[in-house]
């Protein structure tokens, strides 16, 4: 079981401050959801997260070892998996060969395609050689899933994967999600928007806004007003 915590971290973009004391802690087997407005400091947070920025303050930990400024390969190392918000896949690469760039961080005695991916996403196995850019949004959405999960992680962080999903493929990354934490005992770490989709899902919750947590609970709390006064537009 594998913990990731975040303490009072700041990071900063040249004098703009875009992270203030963020503290969050993702549980062991558990979907921990970030939610907020645009422009709120969401994606900064992963980006400290995933070592794609580096923090000006504060202690980021993996099952209590401190990341501290290891590169975003050696988070991978570790345990680390990302899904970047827009997808981020290759659009001239087959779905095969945008799964076996999840090998980088793998010894050569694990590189092998899980079977698992396909048993979340089947539309991947009957798509292998496609090009990526041919794939609906969805479908290079679960395939952005499916490449994280070839490098066996410990600890999932996804960005937005519901952002311009169809409403069948939203409820197969949530069923996958929730297989994830379930059966697999994987940690889940969640930044979203969607309402409902949180709500269905979350275990624990936390509210940003101007790079600030200003709310940690359950899931439940979504409903508070106090609350929803954080997340309306």
């Amino acid at each position: 079981m594998t913990e990731l915590t975040v303490e009072n971290v700041d990071l900063h973009y040249g004098a703009a401050q875009a992270l203030r004391r963020v503290s969050i802690t993702a549980r062991p087997e558990k979907i921990t959801a970030v939610m907020g407005r645009n422009g709120v400091g969401k994606s900064s947070l992963l980006r400290a997260i995933t070592g794609v920025h580096p923090i000006s303050g504060g202690t980021i930990s993996i099952a209590g070892t401190e990341l501290k400024r290891s590169a975003p390969y050696a988070r991978a190392r570790m345990g680390l998996g990302y899904v970047p918000q827009g997808r981020e896949i290759f659009p001239l690469l087959t779905v095969r060969e945008n799964l076996y760039t999840g090998y980088a961080p793998l010894k050569l005695s694990e590189r092998a395609i899980p079977e698992t991916i396909f048993t979340l996403f089947p539309v991947l196995k009957s798509m292998l050689g496609r090009r990526g850019g041919d794939l609906s949004g969805g479908q290079q959405q679960q395939l952005a899933i499916g490449r994280a999960l070839v490098t066996r992680p410990k600890v999932l962080v996804l960005d937005e994967p519901t952002e311009g999903i169809q409403p069948s493929i939203i409820k197969d990354i949530g069923r996958a999600l929730q297989f994830l934490r379930d059966e697999m005992g994987m940690t889940i770490l969640l930044v979203e928007q969607y309402l409902d989709f949180c709500r269905e899902l979350a275990d624990d919750i936390y509210v940003m806004d101007r790079g600030e947590i200003m709310h940690s609970g359950v899931a439940a709390d979504l409903d508070d007003p106090d609350v929803k006064r954080h997340l309306m537009v």
